[in-house]
């Protein structure tokens, strides 16, 4: 992986990108590691107005990874604007960065996408549709909606010419499906997986999250991913990109073999910050 890939017509130096809700805006990056030891990142999701997030604790572990709740909390697109992404411009060199755009609304997604699209400091837009947020649904995702998934295309892709890449959930029984409406709407590449539903008690059976569900997240997540980017991989012809329970080079390999172009690292910046350039790194050493 030494000269890189290249996709959405940029090259990345290496495959492995920082997942989303996992590195900020990038800040934690720099902290830590040398901002071009990964390949790129996805922001956290940004929303229309700024949100503080679900009730304390959002996150609670548990021996097959973990499990959050943290609720879209960011601080709105026009902080975004006018705060995070001059910020990303001056320290992060040019690195690749999907901002995650998420709301309640198809249109809020079109607004998010509307006030950032003229700014520069990054390559494109991940559309988290994968998020149970819009309560018109009945807590249903966006991407579970194949009305509601078309509305959100059919309003953000006139606005950008960006790349635009969707997000899906691992609790569809059609992800392949899915992902093929997602790009005969405009999609120009598919992100596999979000989280899984879960839930955890406590000692004394209630919830031990602040919103009671949350997303599972972690090495149980291993297999799921794995199988839905074979299946979304085998339904569309555009950058697949895979994520879920990737702690080593290996298993970003078996994504990459499953068909994924890249791969993104969430959970294991958790447990090591610098999981994702020792991974690239390791990848780097396998052969195919």
């Amino acid at each position: 992986m030494r000269d890189g890939v290249e996709f959405f017509g940029t090259r990345f130096t290496s495959p492995v990108l920082l997942a989303s809700g996992t590195c900020g805006f990038g800040e934690p990056v720099v902290d830590v590691m040398p901002a071009d030891a990964v390949g790129g990142l996805v922001t956290k999701s940004v929303t229309v107005e700024p949100r503080w997030g679900n009730p304390a604790p959002r996150v609670a572990e548990y021996r097959g990874g973990m499990l959050n709740s943290v609720g879209l909390a960011n601080p709105g697109v026009k902080a975004v604007r006018d705060e995070k992404l001059p910020w990303m411009r001056g320290n992060l060199g040019g690195l690749p960065v999907f901002v995650s755009v998420a709301g309640a609304r198809a249109g809020e997604y079109a607004k998010v996408v509307g006030e950032l699209d003229g700014e520069e400091g990054f390559l494109g837009f991940e559309l988290n549709l994968s998020c149970p947020n819009d309560s018109h649904l009945g807590g249903r995702p966006f991407c579970l909606d194949p009305e509601a998934l078309r509305e959100v295309l059919e309003l953000v892709r006139p606005v950008t010419e960006r790349p635009l890449v969707v997000k899906l959930a691992p609790n569809d029984p059609d992800i392949g499906a899915t992902a093929a409406l997602a790009v005969g709407c405009g999609a120009d590449g598919i992100t596999a997986i979000n989280t899984l539903p879960g839930f955890l008690p406590g000692s004394g059976g209630e919830a031990r999250l602040g919103a009671g569900r949350g997303g599972t997240s972690g090495p149980a997540l291993l297999p799921v991913g794995l199988a839905a980017v074979r299946e979304v991989a085998a339904a569309v012809d555009v950058p697949v990109i895979g994520v879920g329970g990737i702690l080593n080079g290996r298993d970003a390999r078996a994504y990459l073999d499953s068909g994924a172009s890249l791969v993104q690292v969430g959970t294991g910046s958790f447990a090591d910050p610098r999981c994702a350039a020792r991974l690239a790194r390791e990848l780097g050493g396998l052969a195919r």
